[in-house]
């Protein structure tokens, strides 16, 4: 499987030798996914950091209802999962499965580890991912407390502009805070304008 946009991606952030660029590589696991297909489970303990090479992921919430609360669609060039899971080696509360068939390089909790503790300026790149992550979840919240409906969909449209085409009506509504029928309506009224 192809790592040469995730090497990119990484080099971004720090410069990487020849030795490290292998090691890091070594440590991933190619694994392709078909759609529909689970990447991780409610209760199970979080093995794998997921990087989608491509495809697109959808990670969610279920309520004590059965009702599935979107929290990110994660498109080529992203990383996913249930962080808290991984990171603490605890029962993850989300789940992650593909909404297409999917290519992805699973790192495993061991070879993060191994990454982190052989080459530190992998730190660095970790942090800044992190960081980047924090503040997008972060401008969420505050979009979601403070625009409409329809400025979060036009928002929504910006930044994931081709997931529309493959992704159910009723995941961009749960990730939009909506429901399906809402969505609709708010559609419909676009298309009036």
């Amino acid at each position: 499987m192809n790592t040469s946009n995730l090497i990119a991606a990484i080099s971004k952030h720090i410069t990487l030798d020849e030795e490290e660029v292998s090691f890091f590589i070594s440590v991933l696991l190619p694994v392709k996914i078909r759609q529909g297909e689970m990447v991780e489970k409610p209760g199970d303990t979080s093995k794998y950091f997921v990087h989608v090479v491509s495809g697109c992921l959808m990670s969610y919430y279920t309520d004590k209802t059965g009702i599935d609360h979107v929290i990110q669609f994660a498109q080529a060039g992203w990383w996913t999962g249930d962080l808290p899971s991984f990171t603490k080696q605890i029962p993850a509360i989300y789940s992650t499965r593909a909404l297409t068939d999917s290519e992805v390089l699973l790192l495993p909790k061991t070879g993060m580890d191994d990454v982190l503790g052989k080459y530190l300026k992998f730190e660095r790149y970790f942090r800044i991912l992190f960081q980047n992550s924090l503040e997008t979840h972060q401008n969420r919240l505050i979009q979601n407390l403070s625009s409409t409906a329809e400025e979060r969909y036009l928002a929504f449209g910006k930044k994931y502009p081709s997931l529309e085409q493959f992704v159910p009506q009723k995941y961009i509504a749960s990730y939009l805070g909506i429901t399906p029928e809402f969505l609709s309506k708010i559609r419909r009224k676009l298309m009036e304008k």
